[in-house]
């Protein structure tokens, strides 16, 4: 019987335990990193936390809704069993009906559509790693293999254990300008993560350095369930010069080649992100977006 937990009311080792056992269990899911993005969370549980469903809840103007939160891009259903396409129809349909506005990210093992909900589907890009890297250096593209190139002529160098100040500043004051919906809350949340993963030592963040020693480039990597998390990447216009992104990511799948993981890109509906990141073999995997919005009619336009 699924049963609807209020955030006190989870017993956070027992999930835990059910996201590490997980035939689909990712970083995004675990108790710790959804007390990060979303304080006050609530969830979905059947059984004994054999399978359960994170509710990423917020509250304004006194309503109640779902929302997916930063630097998590796949919730939904997980479990370990296997999932069926009825399994994630029940737990959606189980859904509180107090969430007036729903609106969520699946996971890639969630893709079953649903005819009560608006949905969309979205793409993430991943890498097989458990190759030889001569293997998987064959199928990238030439244009990637010119970046590598150019950053080594240019004597980049990698730097581990690059301090994540130094990553989120260069991010913020490059690519972050298009980004508006990102504001210090967020970024803060992103150092949170940044940390805590160190510290669990389950994260890497790594910088590229030119040849005058200033950093160009920095990114993170978290690593549980046999998946990489390629989660943040943050590049100046020198760092665009030199190909120092196809530098970074390059050393990163060469040191980790051969091992029995999955790089996830996160992807991107961005067609020209898209592209770089499938410069480097990886596939396309769909998750869905689902959308319900049974908001009063005098604010329901607001959210579209």
């Amino acid at each position: 019987m699924i049963k609807y937990l209020k955030h006190n009311e989870i017993d956070k080792i027992k999930w835990d335990r059910c996201i590490e056992n997980s035939i689909n269990g990712i970083i995004y899911a675990y108790s710790w990193y959804l007390d990060t993005v979303c304080e006050q969370w609530e969830a979905l549980v059947d059984g004994d936390y054999q399978s359960v469903f994170p509710l990423t809840a917020g509250r304004k103007y006194r309503i109640n809704y779902l929302y997916q939160p930063p630097f998590a891009q796949q919730l939904g259903l997980f479990s370990i069993h296997s999932i069926s396409e009825d399994m994630v129809n029940q737990f959606i349909e189980t859904i509180p009906a107090k969430y007036k506005f729903k609106e969520i990210n699946l996971n890639t093992c969630n893709t079953k559509e649903h005819i009560h909900y608006t949905q969309k589907k979205n793409i993430t890009l991943e890498l097989d790693l458990n190759n030889a890297y001569e293997h998987i250096y064959k199928n990238y593209s030439n244009n990637a293999k010119r970046n590598i190139k150019r950053a080594i002529r240019n004597d980049a160098r990698i730097k581990k254990k690059t301090y994540s100040e130094e990553i989120i500043k260069i991010f913020r004051n490059n690519r972050g300008k298009l980004f508006s919906h990102l504001k210090n809350k967020q970024y803060a949340i992103c150092r949170n993560i940044i940390d805590l993963c160190i510290e669990k030592e389950i994260g890497q963040s790594w910088g590229v350095t030119t040849k005058e020693n200033d950093l160009c480039a920095g990114a993170f990597f978290i690593e549980s369930n046999n998946k990489v998390i390629f989660l943040f990447l943050a590049t100046n216009e020198v760092a665009k010069k030199i190909g120092a992104a196809s530098f970074l990511i390059d050393r990163y799948i060469e040191e980790n080649s051969g091992r029995n993981v999955i790089f996830d890109f996160e992807g991107s509906n961005d067609p020209d992100l898209a592209r770089f990141y499938k410069s480097f073999g990886s596939k396309e995997k769909i998750y869905l977006h689902i959308r319900k919005n049974n908001l009063p009619w005098f604010i329901k336009w607001i959210k579209g």
